[in-house]
């Protein structure tokens, strides 16, 4: 057997390290290398990362009942690291390997590369197109590669690849004029128009590629096994499709036109009512971009609006709200901004305890339009259906039923427009991203914490959760 050892090793190269041991609890971390990224990992003002593939690699922990320790590199310091091979999954939007050595997963997405430029520029249509043309992409990236391969074919097709920041600062380099084209993946086109709404995809540079989890070479069996079973289960029972519509679900609501107007707003009205948001975060807790957010949508940032069933002001706040939180005069914006706010949280308190977040606020966004009767009523035939009454992506296709006679003439509550309630959680959902994207853009503010995400330049983050 010893014989039969030394003779496996040898044959596996000079370089061959055994793999890492299956993760324990208290013994062994999950290892996870990834990159920073909307898609990956990204931490906000209070340290909290987010992103689809932190996601993903968070439930797959727990179901193993272990902690992740996360290393999240820059580009250049990425490859390296994938290369070396030993960590249990590398989940950074990755297509599988060239080398068939290197295993993937089964595929977790689908995606292709697209060609983004400004939308003052001449389109371009056909790959043939590209010659003479100067693509930037992020280094190491799937996009950086097509490129290369297409200069290949392309006569004077030339790539800079860019080893700081993520893509968003590089579409925003785009819109400032600063680049000409930008390689990206076609999954972030919705999301990059929240943010740069001048920008446009114009050119479908490749075929459709997988997105899977790289698991190194010749790595632990019993993680291959479990993995294999993870992705199964999370297809089939809806968790890989709910998460999706996490990231992805609100992001093609808002037009152009609507973007651009938000987008100016910022600059010009927001400024004057920032003090009132910060007020109503410390009275409520809740972010006051996403209160500024819920205001917009409302009002339009309008301290005297008035919709024809009478709610009224910046928060449009029924006569009958605003009498139960004691908001004296709905056209004074501090007073309804702060009312709203805590209208908002009584919504989400209503929930029951097993609604957890982002869910909570999506519903009780939901209920801040239709009224708490309602939403509940909503819930109801959600249960009836068989699906998640404490799951938005499960909850926004039951809402609309709220209108159809063979639904509501069985409740209590009567009719209610439930697609609006949707319509006003998605559009909420994208401004609040936006504003969360511009902040430190804003004359005069900077973040909260004088940081947003992973700065550009960080040689590299290693986090346990």
């Amino acid at each position: 057997m010893a014989l039969l050892a030394i003779l496996f090793i040898a044959g596996c190269g000079e370089g061959w390290r055994p793999p890492l041991p299956f993760p324990t609890p208290g013994k062994q971390d999950l290892v996870v290398v990834t990159r920073p990224g909307p898609l990956t990992y990204a931490v906000d003002d209070n340290g909290q990362p987010s992103g689809l593939e932190y996601d993903l690699v968070s439930a797959f922990a727990a179901e193993l009942g272990v902690r992740v320790e996360f290393e999240v590199l820059p580009p250049e310091a990425l490859d390296a690291r994938l290369a070396e091979g030993r960590y249990h999954l590398a989940a950074a939007w990755l297509s599988p390997s060239d080398d068939a050595e290197v295993r993937a997963s089964p595929a977790l997405f689908f995606t292709d590369d697209v060609l983004a430029q400004h939308e003052a520029s001449l389109p371009l249509t056909a790959l043939e197109q590209l010659a003479g043309k100067t693509v930037h992409a992020l280094a190491g990236s799937r996009q950086a590669l097509t490129i290369r391969r297409l200069a290949e074919s392309i006569p004077d097709l030339r790539l800079i690849e860019v080893g700081q920041g993520d893509i968003l600062d590089l579409l925003e380099s785009l819109g400032d004029h600063k680049v000409n084209y930008v390689a990206m993946d076609g999954r972030l086109e919705d999301l990059a128009n929240q943010y740069f709404p001048t920008l446009r995809a114009t050119l479908k540079l490749g075929e459709r590629a997988p997105i899977a989890w790289w698991l190194g070479r010749h790595p632990n069996p019993e993680m291959a096994a479990r993995v294999d079973e993870f992705i199964d289960r999370i297809r089939k029972d809806g968790t890989l499709a709910r998460l999706e519509e996490r990231y992805f679900g609100h992001v093609r609501r808002l037009t152009q036109g609507d973007v651009e107007k938000f987008l100016g707003q910022l600059r010009t009205t927001l400024p004057t009512l920032r003090p009132f948001f910060h007020e109503a975060e410390k009275a409520t807790g809740i972010d006051w971009r996403l209160i500024a957010a819920l205001a917009w949508q409302e009002s339009h940032w309008d301290p005297f609006a008035t919709s024809y069933t009478n709610v009224r002001g910046m928060m449009m706040l029924t006569e009958e709200t605003a009498d139960r939180l004691g908001v004296g005069n709905r056209l004074d914006a501090r007073e309804s901004i702060i009312g709203g706010a805590r209208y908002l949280n009584l919504l989400k308190d209503t929930l029951p305890p097993e609604v957890e977040e982002p869910d909570r606020t999506w519903l009780a966004l939901a209920g801040y339009n239709i009224g708490p009767g309602h939403l509940n009523a909503a819930r109801t035939i959600g249960k009836q259906l068989k699906v998640d009454p404490n799951a938005w992506y499960d909850m926004k296709r039951v809402l609309p039923l709220l209108a159809k006679p063979q639904y509501y003439s069985r409740l209590k509550s009567g009719r209610a427009r439930g697609g609006e309630a949707v319509i006003l959680v998605e559009n909420i959902r994208s401004y609040y991203d936006i504003l969360l994207r511009n902040e430190a853009a804003l004359p005069g503010v900077a973040p909260a914490d004088g940081k947003i995400g992973i700065g550009a330049g960080m040689p590299g983050l290693r986090l346990r959760r």
